[in-house]
């Protein structure tokens, strides 16, 4: 992570799941997994974020609050998918209300598989998402010193 200019920092999002992932999610900050002591931290504000979480399928709803979020947050910025249902809609995809997965909407670089996914499956698809901002960071020239 010596390329980024600071420690990653992830926001989170539950786009209509069932709580499984987002379970996980919080299961990786937690003592056992501790994902903080390298420096990751989840917060609350966007425009600080350089990973955006997604858990949860995608509805009408909140199709315009990912679409926001994804919207605020500064270049380059990594999307993550976590679970079945921001992959694909997962068991809610014949809803009458749900669109589909994550990528219906904005574009993912890292989907993570499971239902729900496991907290040591989040943080290698979030160690993933580093690999895609590390990328994206010397597509533009901004590669720390």
């Amino acid at each position: 992570m010596s390329f980024l200019p600071k420690s990653p920092w992830l926001v989170h999002y539950d786009a209509s799941s069932c709580n499984g992932c987002d379970i996980e999610v919080l299961a990786c900050l937690t003592p056992v997994y501790d994902v903080e002591r390298f420096g990751v931290l989840n917060i609350g504000n966007p425009k600080h974020a350089d990973i955006f979480v997604v858990t949860g399928s995608v509805n009408e709803q909140n199709k315009a609050v990912i679409k926001n979020i994804y919207d605020q947050m500064a270049e380059p910025k990594v999307v993550v998918a976590i679970g079945a249902c921001a992959a694909s809609g997962g068991v809610f995809r014949e809803c009458y209300n749900v669109s589909g997965g994550v990528d219906t909407v904005i574009p993912v670089d890292v989907y993570v598989p499971g239902c729900a996914a496991r907290p040591e499956a989040i943080i290698d698809g979030v160690v993933l998402g580093l690999g895609v901002l590390e990328a994206k960071y010397g597509e533009k020239g901004k590669v720390a010193s």
